[in-house]
């Protein structure tokens, strides 16, 4: 079976494409009060903006425990993850294909459990109202989750939390998108698959509207992958086109973990601190923030605090293999609009601007890079598919309620 990822879509790109970065209006009418937390509220502490590293992985990957994945089993997926250099990966397969028995499939398989990376415990929520990711750090009681799968959002939103997991929306703007409140979710698939262009545009859009209406949902990438490369010996299946198209990694998510385990991964995910880019060897974009003009960055990506009504200064840092030849624009969002454009020229890996929150509305910024794509030469055609998309931030919030 051909996955989400399918062939016209292929057929239809080329490296000549460029596509645009999405836009969820331009903002100008602004009908709703963007009110600020109740009165007294206490912000959490920012965590430290050093004491930690980034890793790169794929959040959404299918193995040959679900059935429309071919050529894929999980020892080729960390292998080919491996050499590109991701550090974890959630092996997410369908839940429906094995009747939610997951713990009996994918997590049992001798290469999930002795993998060298860092393995999240994921699979695929497969419903009549759409998909979605659940992630956690151990072992956890997938079969119920199936299993309550047709019931109330009420019901299923205290069983996550029994669970103990991160819900995660997947594809939210395709045919199979996430149907359930997003009140139950920690994160949405914004950027799934290489392709950029069309229901990840959407996907933005629809994010956007979420951290407008005060939802602080972590953003993150998945290339959505099923089917792997044809190894020797083994016959090309009539997907395995789609190999050096969209495969683990296209794109990547990026997450800046306190240690090196699937705990940090996940609370990572929780707290925002994370970017995606297009695949491990493009740029990966950091957003940082100085509240007091002192030149020490105070926030990050994902952080959020009370707003003094005084201007804040405001960096973008790009990390990585840099163009030498061509500019990056840095596309600066807030409350779903362009507040500016920028660029960071050759030669050049970081860009600042100064704007004023305001004390009494809350607020949020955040950035997409486009620019010249980085080769990836271990699935050479998703670089056409992803146009001049580079990267894109997690947002830093202001006066977001922090019990909402």
């Amino acid at each position: 079976m051909v996955s989400r990822f399918f062939c016209a879509r292929i057929l239809c790109c080329s490296a000549a494409v460029v596509l645009a970065a999405c836009s969820s209006g331009d903002g100008t009418n602004n009908d709703f009060a963007n009110e600020g937390p109740p009165t007294g509220s206490i912000y959490p502490p920012i965590e430290s903006l050093t004491e930690g590293q980034w890793l790169a992985g794929d959040l959404h990957v299918h193995s040959e425990h679900s059935n429309d994945s071919t050529l894929n089993p999980i020892a080729k997926i960390t292998a080919l993850a491996g050499e590109v250099g991701l550090q974890y990966l959630a092996i997410s397969d369908h839940d429906n294909h094995v009747a939610g028995d997951v713990a009996s499939h994918t997590w049992a398989d001798s290469d999930f459990k002795n993998s060298p990376l860092i393995m999240l415990h994921s699979a695929e929520w497969t419903t009549h109202r759409g998909h979605g990711n659940p992630f956690s750090a151990v072992p956890y009681d997938h079969q119920r989750l199936y299993d309550a799968r047709d019931n109330y959002d009420v019901e299923i939103g205290a069983l996550v939390k029994e669970l103990g997991v991160h819900l995660s929306a997947n594809h939210p703007a395709a045919s199979d998108h996430f149907g359930f409140s997003y009140d139950m979710v920690d994160s949405m698939e914004v950027w799934g698959s290489a392709i950029w262009a069309d229901d990840n545009k959407r996907a933005v859009a629809i994010w956007d509207d979420m951290l407008k209406s005060g939802r602080a949902i972590t953003a993150r990438g998945g290339s959505d992958s099923h089917h792997g490369y044809p190894g020797e010996g083994e016959t090309p299946s009539s997907s395995s086109y789609q190999a050096p198209a969209n495969n683990v990694g296209t794109p990547t998510t990026w997450v800046f973990a306190t240690e090196w385990s699937a705990q940090s991964v996940i609370h990572a995910l929780d707290n925002g601190r994370a970017s995606v880019s297009s695949n491990p060897y493009a740029p990966r974009v950091v957003f940082y923030a100085d509240l007091d003009a002192d030149g020490e960055q105070d926030m990050m990506m994902g952080d959020n605090t009370g707003a003094s009504g005084e201007p804040v200064n405001f960096r973008v840092d790009l990390v990585g293999t840099l163009s030498d030849s061509t500019p990056y624009t840095v596309k600066v969002i807030t409350d779903g609009y362009t507040l500016m454009e920028l660029s960071i020229p050759p030669g050049q890996s970081s860009v600042s601007f100064t704007d004023t929150p305001p004390a009494d509305q809350r607020k949020y910024y955040r950035v997409e890079i486009t620019g010249q794509q980085t080769d990836f030469p271990e699935v050479p055609i998703s670089t056409a598919l992803s146009g001049n998309m580079i990267a894109l931030s997690n947002p830093i919030y202001f006066n977001f309620d922090p019990a909402f």
